[in-house]
């Protein structure tokens, strides 16, 4: 079978204004009540859609080619040969690990400049070499650690930057946690697992307030670090187990003690999350399968 190209992206803003405005104008008016101007909107744009045909153009013209937005990725079925191009932000590339196994990916940045740049490292005018590269067997291929979660059901459910275990809701949510050889009932904001890539992101906010931060893994190490949000002692919930880190076969385990509502998400994609039982068990630590970032 002819090997495949697929690229993923999601709408750009001006897509998103006028998915929920209807028109131009109406999107101009919404923008300039509030002291905004639709231009740099659709500059942005145009740079986007200039950037996306580039990369289209530029697979070789024997492999076929598929595109996918964000919000169909849990219902498109990747192959095992593709090369997945994805053309955005690099929390795209966040989203799209997860529905992965092994498939090399491009992080193509269509907006250098307004885009950090840490997981879209390449321009789109550099497509075709990534692809060349690829089926000659050069590619720089640079691997980075994942976070993996197995429920006693059988589910997993695997991120790139963190997982989150909570409350679907701003309720506390209300579990055991074992971890470091000890067990104890807590009631919080959440609990974060994260790993040196999410490290940069919301692992780091919590990191930064703790009044003993945390030696913070880096992308490659095979190794997660983790934090309970705002812990409540009680009468039977303690704070004693807040955070800490993981490194090799080491987990976390989690029993959800909420009667609803209970949930688990991973990279921020709560749409795509699992709802959580009282009593259901959950096994934390790191992912077998990583993410393959082209270098």
């Amino acid at each position: 079978m002819l090997r495949r190209a697929v690229l993923v992206e999601r709408p750009t803003e001006l897509q998103e204004l006028l998915a929920r405005h209807g028109t131009r104008e109406q999107a101009r008016f919404f923008l300039r009540t509030r002291g905004l101007d639709l231009a740099e909107t659709e500059e942005r744009h145009l740079r986007h859609e200039e950037a996306r045909t580039a990369v289209l153009r530029a697979v070789p013209a024997e492999w076929r080619t598929a595109t996918v937005r964000r919000d169909e990725l849990d219902r498109f079925l990747f192959e095992a040969d593709d090369v997945v191009l994805v053309l955005g932000p690099d929390g795209l590339v966040a989203n799209v690990a997860k529905y992965l196994d092994g498939q090399p990916v491009a992080g193509l940045d269509p907006d250098p400049g307004f885009n950090p740049g840490v997981l879209v490292t390449h321009a789109p005018t550099a497509t075709a070499d990534l692809c060349a590269d690829v089926v000659a067997g050069r590619a720089i291929v640079r691997e980075r650690t994942m976070v993996a979660a197995t429920l006693d059901d059988g589910r997993t459910l695997t991120a790139l930057n963190e997982l989150f275990l909570g409350h679907r809701s701003h309720q506390s949510a209300r579990y055991e946690l074992a971890a470091d050889g000890r067990r104890e009932h807590q009631s919080s904001s959440g609990l974060i697992v994260a790993t040196g890539t999410g490290a940069t992101g919301w692992a780091a906010s919590i990191n930064r307030g703790l009044a003993a931060p945390l030696t913070l893994p880096g992308p490659a190490d095979p190794a997660l670090a983790w934090f309970v949000r705002e812990a409540w002692p009680g009468p039977r919930t303690a704070t004693t187990l807040t955070a800490g880190g993981l490194a090799g076969g080491e987990t976390l385990e989690v029993v959800s003690e909420n009667g609803e509502g209970g949930v688990l998400f991973g990279d921020g994609i709560e749409a795509d999350h699992v709802p959580l039982d009282r009593g259901q068990r959950v096994t934390i630590g790191v992912a077998d399968r990583r993410l393959r970032l082209l270098g």
